[in-house]
């Protein structure tokens, strides 16, 4: 793993097809998709929103309705 506080850049993944089998390599490896994130972005610098497209959607809370009565 990258030392957090290296003075060397960290490598680019700008390729789709790279940047997809990483995201599927640390997903393997993560805990969840906070811990994915941090992963990737320690160890590479990407675009945000591209691996944000590659992701599946987060389920969204439930939204709870006031009943009518």
């Amino acid at each position: 793993m990258r030392q957090r506080h290296s003075l060397l850049p960290r490598p680019a993944l700008t390729n789709p097809s790279l940047l997809a089998a990483t995201v599927a390599s640390l997903g393997r490896r993560a805990a969840s998709r906070q811990d994915l994130w941090r992963l990737l972005t320690e160890s590479y610098t990407v675009d945000l929103d591209a691996v944000a497209a590659m992701l599946p959607p987060a389920d969204p809370e439930p939204v709870w309705l006031p009943s009518k009565s």
